[in-house]
């Protein structure tokens, strides 16, 4: 467990009081790969600004489809997307995180240029859908890949990681912007083409990369148990027994995979409330702000820059707040409280007039980006600390789904009860995150043994 600083390197790699966020993006947790990769991320998330900010309008003018069919299209691609966490985790537990990686950038290459060639619905559902997977599967594999590249260090990778992607994304959000003011047909399909052309980018930028496999390996292909775990406890799990270390009584049995863990479980389900932010910021705010109050729609745009702006900016002070499991578990907390104020914000902007709502909507616009902020890095602190070391793939495989789930369920909750309700439903979806932050807290100090005076003990399952 770390214990604040960088085991005595102090500033020189990101440590408290060190250098700024350019100086890490030089010389991050993990060295040259690590730098690699970041920059490959935020090719990657350029073209997804540019997917993100053109993807609807291409679908509505040039493929000529309607409103009803682009819902069940995206709608139907979101569900499939779940699929590719967990996919992509059991796969990394038996091939290399690079190749697959390099894999999820081509198939996403194919299936972009057959978005150009497809004009009905019939043949974009499949297409749009195996994109989806193809992008869900590519973010668990960037995961695994932090998580073996900067080993203890991975909350501040995570923190350098998301100040690039959402830099990328910025810079494709503007990019696109220019295509959609010409508005053309050949404008909307270079977008596209755009998109596709950073997943090029980033499967050479992958491939440059160097991956070394962790020492302890689930599954190898020989089925031949792996090395003992370097803290003195059972090796890991063969056939769904554990190996004992001293070669005495055998250990307490691990669970093969998250699937029987019911614990883990309980983490990612109970996770999937705790990414309603995402929705919040995109469909929440600018819908509540048109739909129930009297403020100006030039603020929508608004929403986007704050969030943009203060994910570069703060990512990595944020995520020194949730670096090992007690701040970790704590986060969760303070990312409950932020939500419940952000509604509370919400739901008040629908009884004030016109500037006071203005500031309202504004003030939930940097509530929810901090709770963003506090979220992406204890979620990935804590899918990490929960997950048994030699099952580590398959683990986050699954912790990843929280994700997807949320991205197709947290939309029609908003739009279908929170918002139908009015202010009160915001006070109740506000209430509900908060109590369920304080579940979440509770389960996951309680599986790392934080909650109680020893320290640095194995973790319990279940």
């Amino acid at each position: 467990m770390r214990r604040g600083g960088d085991g005595g390197r102090g500033g020189k790699k990101g440590g408290g009081g060190g250098p700024g966020l350019l100086a890490q993006l030089r010389n991050p947790p993990g060295g040259r790969n690590a730098r690699i990769m970041l920059l490959a991320l935020a090719v990657d998330r350029t073209g997804s600004g540019l997917w993100a900010a053109s993807s609807v309008l291409y679908l509505t003018f040039v493929t000529q489809l309607s409103a009803q069919q682009i819902g069940v299209l995206l709608g139907t691609a979101g569900v499939a997307g779940i699929a590719g966490s967990p996919l992509a985790g059991r796969l990394a537990g038996r091939f290399a995180v690079r190749p697959l990686l390099i894999g999820c950038h081509l198939l996403r290459l194919v299936t972009l240029g057959l978005v150009l060639v497809c004009a009905d619905f019939g043949a974009l559902l499949p297409v749009i859908a195996v994109t989806y997977v193809g992008d869900r599967a590519a973010k668990t594999l960037e995961m695994l890949f932090a998580t073996r590249t900067a080993g203890e260090r991975r909350a501040a990778y995570q923190a350098l990681s998301r100040s690039a992607a959402n830099a990328g994304y910025g810079v494709g959000a503007g990019i696109a912007a220019i295509g959609l003011a010409v508005g053309t047909t050949d404008a909307y399909r270079a977008l596209i083409l755009g998109n596709a052309l950073s997943f090029v980018v980033a499967a050479v930028l992958v491939w440059r990369t160097d991956e070394s496999r962790e020492r302890t390996v689930e599954v190898t292909r020989s089925g031949a148990p792996a090395p003992a775990a370097d803290d003195g406890h059972a090796a890991p799990a063969v056939g769904g027994h554990a190996v004992p270390a001293d070669g005495g009584r055998e250990a307490p049995a691990r669970r093969t995979g998250p699937w029987r863990d019911r614990g883990y479980l309980g983490f990612v389900l109970l996770d999937v409330p705790m990414n309603l932010d995402d929705s919040i910021l995109a469909v929440g705010l600018p819908l509540w702000l048109v739909e129930r109050t009297s403020a100006p729609h030039a603020l929508v745009p608004a929403f986007l820059v704050i969030n943009t702006v203060l994910v570069v900016v703060l990512q990595l002070s944020v995520s020194k707040r949730a670096e090992g499991p007690r701040r970790a578990t704590r986060a969760v907390l303070l990312y409950g409280v932020l939500t419940f104020v952000c509604c509370g914000c919400l739901a008040a902007a629908a009884l004030v007039g016109t500037w006071a709502a203005a500031a309202l909507l504004l003030a939930a616009a940097l509530l929810v980006t901090l709770a963003e902020l506090m979220r992406s890095v204890s979620s990935w602190e804590l899918a990490v600390l929960l997950a048994p070391e030699d099952a580590r793939a398959a683990y986050l495989g699954a912790a990843g789904m929280s994700q997807s789930v949320q991205k197709s369920a947290g939309p029609p909750l908003l739009t279908g009860a929170v918002m139908a309700a009015g202010p009160v439903g915001w006070l109740v979806l506000g209430t509900a995150v908060a109590g369920l932050s304080v579940v979440q807290q509770r389960s996951c100090a309680r599986r790392l043994g934080v909650d109680e005076p020893r320290t640095g003990s194995a973790l319990p399952v279940g």
